[in-house]
């Protein structure tokens, strides 16, 4: 896969999705469908096999760097974080590191 700089918003959004979903070391089969319904399967493959790759703070770089180079959020946080935090109830269940992870994210992302 490229580099973040030029991601598409889809692949930015799965990659990120997935980050939250795999915050407790475990993606449900339910939070695995929340994702496909947001971004067709390709790109879920593709973005699955980029963030299996990276360790944490990878994952971290890159969504900065997304966001940053593309600002694809500045106009729809609001929508951005409503996904990340459906995502982290797809499963039925809240995480306390999912939520943590949200908060982390808001941090960083500065929102």
């Amino acid at each position: 896969m490229e580099s973040p700089i030029k991601w598409s918003k889809k692949e930015l959004l799965a990659y990120i999705l997935l980050y939250v979903a795999n915050a407790d070391l475990e993606e449900s089969k339910k939070e695995r469908e929340y994702i496909l319904n947001k971004i067709d399967e390709q790109t879920f493959n593709t973005v699955h096999r980029e963030f299996e790759a990276d360790n944490d703070y990878q994952c971290i770089q890159k969504i900065l760097k997304g966001i940053e180079t593309h600002d694809y959020f500045r106009d729809d946080y609001r929508d951005l974080f409503a996904d990340i935090k459906l995502m982290m109830f797809a499963d039925g269940e809240e995480h306390i590191i999912e939520a943590s992870i949200f908060n982390y994210l808001k941090k960083i992302i500065k929102v």
